[in-house]
């Protein structure tokens, strides 16, 4: 007996961002998902039907109108497993919060019962506007995730936030909402803080002392806060990877630089992860020209400085509320250094990993002990680093203050 393909509705709004919509849906099908757009009419102008109903498989409409004997206006709310509208304009999103349901796609955001995603994409003025931001704080409210839209080129020259994040991301966030079924987004009207990556002190204009951290665990820890609701800002230092879709990525490269982002960001953060790899010391001497080999002499030794410690600075200025979680990379004695570690910084967490040759970076899996400042401790078995990631914000999530009542 075969299991049923996971339902997914694909609404689409009339931006020019929809062509990017395409990629989606190709993703979701080719992965298993039985998947019905469902466009608006002006929709149709960027896209047309023929185009969506072969990448689909299922017959497209925007009317409730058609196949009345089936009540498509209910039925496809009902049924779904996932209602994702990408992009989401400025004109839907109100429409959505202010429970219109002149077409299909808002009847169908109407009798939908599972979890609702949107993707906006418009021009940076547009999502700036307050009627666009009291719409958008209206569904989170509701429990619907709106995805924070990716900033750069939008139509023509303007440049800004806005953007429709990348498909693959965007197919990514769906997962992860679907992975978690009906339960509503925990983190939602939370600002989460994640540094990820390895940062690099530099020793001369091409040389520099870094590590082997690629990013992956921190970008999973963003992409999942994302898909539970959070607001996220991402402090990522020399990651070469794509931005995941609701995140603010904010580049970086020092531990210096880090540390100014982390500490900017985390001022009205409800919880700060600080999974990226911070360089513990630093060149004393940057050489302006790239230091030379002499013949026959033996190289100048490399003097360090300590770096600043950010986890516990953290620690230190945390406001009231505030959940700080910090990662430990070791190789020897992993629980007593992990222990220690938590009570010097004064964290609330700590993701301690044991780290070598063909463990953790670069991996796409990862194990790992979580230690509580509570005496708690919660072992996480070898598995994806998206797995990880939901333990880590399961246990942030239980250590939140409630949100204040509206």
């Amino acid at each position: 007996m075969t299991s049923r393909k996971p339902r997914v509705v694909l609404g689409v709004s009339a931006g020019i961002a929809a062509y990017k919509v395409c990629e989606l849906l190709r993703r979701l099908t080719e992965s298993g998902h039985d998947v019905t757009v469902v466009p608006t009419r002006d929709a149709l102008r960027f896209v047309g039907e023929p185009t969506w109903a072969a990448l689909s498989g299922n017959p497209v409409s925007t009317e409730v109108w058609d196949g009345v004997a089936r009540v498509p206006h209910v039925r496809l709310g009902q049924d779904a497993d996932l209602v994702f509208v990408a992009p989401a304009t400025a004109d839907l999103l109100a429409r959505a919060a202010h429970g219109l349901a002149d077409d299909l796609l808002t009847n169908t955001l109407l009798t939908a019962r599972c979890p609702v995603v949107f993707a906006p994409a418009m021009h940076t003025e547009m999502w700036e506007h307050p009627a666009t931001r009291a719409n958008v704080a209206t569904l989170r409210a509701r429990g619907a995730i709106v995805v924070e839209p990716a900033s750069g080129r939008l139509t023509g020259k303007d440049t800004g936030p806005g953007r429709l994040p990348d498909p693959a991301e965007l197919f990514e966030a769906a997962r992860r909402v679907l992975d978690r079924g009906a339960v509503q987004p925990d983190l939602a009207g939370r600002h989460v803080v994640v540094s990820a990556g390895g940062t690099r002190e530099p020793l001369d204009p091409v040389r520099f002392i870094g590590n082997r951290s690629s990013g992956l665990q921190g970008y999973a820890l963003a992409r999942t806060a994302a898909a539970r609701g959070a607001r996220v800002t991402l402090v990522a230092a020399n990651v070469a990877l794509p931005d995941p879709a609701g995140a603010r990525v904010v580049p970086v490269g020092s531990a210096e630089e880090m540390r100014k982002a982390v500490l900017e960001a985390a001022g009205d953060a409800d919880a700060v992860v600080m999974a990226a790899a911070v360089a513990d010391f630093r060149p004393v001497d940057y050489r302006g020209s790239k230091i030379k080999k002499a013949e026959g002499a033996e190289p100048e030794p490399i003097r360090l400085a300590k770096n600043p410690d950010i986890l516990a600075e953290l620690g230190e200025r945390r406001r009231a509320g505030q959940v700080i979680v910090g990662f430990a990379a070791e190789t020897d004695d992993v629980l007593a250094n992990g222990r220690a570690k938590l009570a010097r910084k004064r964290s609330d967490l700590l993701v301690v990993n044991q780290v070598g040759e063909d463990l953790t970076f670069g991996r796409p899996d990862n194990a790992a002990v979580i230690l509580g400042a509570d005496g708690s401790s919660t072992e996480v078995e070898r598995g994806a680093k998206e797995a990880l990631a939901d333990v880590v914000w399961d246990l942030v999530a239980a250590r939140l203050d409630p949100l204040p009542a509206d």
